[in-house]
């Protein structure tokens, strides 16, 4: 599994994980991500039971083991937090923060010691060693309970599900062309976001942050103008069409 420092500050950075040349060949990729500041780690949805030894194996060479305090799950698909049941084993003492709808289904992923922390439909704030993180509602975009991550000393919102695209195994880690991007994620969008209103109401809210990238669960980063192109193409895509 590859991973990429996105951000570094002093003891603050992003870490990506991602592009496993070893996961399973039915298995779509997924982009983990890790926010550390000084002592203090958070996993931003861990990713699915198949990946958790590569996972696992990455991060340690990262921080130790014990610096991570919390994981975050945006909501409840298993491509998310399917691995939650081997991370309570490996991080007994972590708080997972998940919205409070979905705590009676990732349960059944296995949590015996893992502290839950429900978020509340309007979001909520995190310390992590005195940096806020804050988790933005996204609901229905594509979970009835689903929360994005923004960072405002880094400026980066770990999107979920929002800008996720198939994007090739040797493919960049970063989007290089918006217009090729767009045939990537097209289909995903209009079928998997089942509300044109929830979809403005997310834009409208990350509109008003300072965004230099927009990390999604699967596919390409956005970064510099290709978020405001993202922001402004999915604000003029009409979704829900399986009605």
């Amino acid at each position: 599994m590859q991973s990429k420092v996105l951000f570094r500050d002093g003891e603050h950075r992003w870490v990506m994980f991602a592009r496993d040349p070893h996961k399973p060949e039915k298995i779509i990729d997924t982009n983990q991500y890790m926010i550390v500041n000084k002592q203090q780690a958070i996993l931003l949805d861990p990713g699915g039971i198949e990946m958790f030894s590569s996972m696992l194996s990455s991060v340690v060479k990262e921080v130790p083991t014990d610096h991570i305090k919390y994981l975050f799950a945006s909501h409840q698909d298993p491509d998310i937090i399917s691995s939650l049941g081997l991370w309570d084993k490996a991080l007994p003492s972590a708080t997972l923060y998940s919205p409070w709808l979905w705590e009676g289904f990732i349960r059944h992923f296995g949590m015996e010691s893992i502290s839950f922390s429900p978020i509340k439909d309007e979001g909520g704030h995190l310390s992590l060693a005195d940096i806020d993180i804050e988790f933005v509602p996204a609901h229905y975009m594509h979970s009835s309970g689903n929360f994005s991550v923004y960072d405002k000393k880094a400026k980066i919102l770990m999107s979920g599900d929002i800008g996720a695209a198939l994007d090739a195994p040797d493919a960049p880690l970063f989007v290089e062309d918006f217009e090729a991007h767009i045939p990537k994620m097209e289909y995903f969008h209009r079928r998997w976001m089942p509300s044109n209103q929830a979809k403005s109401a997310w834009i409208k809210r990350v509109s008003a942050l300072d965004i230099e990238m927009i990390c999604p669960q699967h596919g390409g980063i956005f970064k510099g103008e290709n978020v405001s192109k993202f922001l402004a193409w999915l604000d003029e895509l009409n979704v829900g069409i399986a009605v």
